[in-house]
């Protein structure tokens, strides 16, 4: 007679295990999320990482474990981020017309995100590699680990607090936005993108395709000046 045990001793030999797991955890969060109304606490992200790592707690299971099976979904960050190129050709003229004001806002909102974070980082007495980590936390979690890296910090503990912010992120953007009186659709897509990242371009392609797209374009230029500007003003920062 088979058990509960033999079970799953044979299917966590399989390789699409966790693979499937993360899928349908994710289904669930998201079935939740637009059950609950797409409220700003249940985002489907956080949820669906809650329910993974409870899952991984209950069986015991090592996060390596964990990525062999799941690490095709990593994979498919790549091709996801190249399909935000399909969205930007359908609102290209809204881009056109809106180059000057995205790069000032990068500008400014990129070395805020650096400064503030480090510097209260700073001012709060914390180690050195936890203001450092802090630096690259509102680009894609592949670029923060390479910057981290240049700059002396732990790549992992520089994914972490990027997971963190990208959730956060998505989950306050709206409220403050709404609060500030920000209306301008691409302007709310901008300003989530370039704080929260790929976790908070998904939000906005929720709302809608035209802050979807400039939340892309955000998460994007950000990660490529905050490669720049990172290792630049920890030099002078030292």
């Amino acid at each position: 007679m088979i058990t509960v045990v033999d079970l799953w001793i044979y299917l966590s030999g399989g390789p699409l295990l966790w693979l499937t797991a993360t899928l349908v955890a994710y289904a669930i969060a998201e079935r939740a999320s637009h059950a609950l109304g797409r409220h700003p606490l249940a985002h489907p992200v956080p949820l669906a990482i809650a329910m993974v790592s409870a899952l991984l707690a209950a069986t015991g299971t090592s996060f390596p474990t964990y990525f062999a099976g799941a690490q095709f979904v990593h994979f498919l960050l790549g091709p996801a981020t190249v399909a935000l190129a399909v969205p930007l050709f359908r609102q290209w003229p809204l881009v056109r017309r809106s180059i000057l004001p995205m790069a000032v806002a990068l500008l400014v909102g990129g070395v805020v995100a650096i400064v503030s974070a480090v510097g209260l980082a700073l001012l709060l007495g914390l180690p050195e590699q936890i203001a450092l980590a802090l630096a690259p936390k509102s680009v894609t979690a592949a670029i923060a680990m390479g910057v981290a890296d240049t700059i002396g910090a732990d790549p992992a503990l520089a994914a972490v607090l990027v997971i963190t912010t990208g959730i956060l992120g998505a989950i306050m953007a709206k409220p403050v936005l709404d609060l500030d009186g920000v209306r301008h659709r691409a302007a709310r897509g901008f300003a989530i993108g370039l704080s929260a990242h790929g976790i908070g371009t998904a939000r906005a392609f929720q709302d809608n395709e035209v802050a979807g797209t400039f939340a892309g374009i955000a998460m994007g230029l950000n990660g490529l000046i905050t490669a720049m500007l990172v290792p630049l003003l920890v030099l002078l920062l030292r």
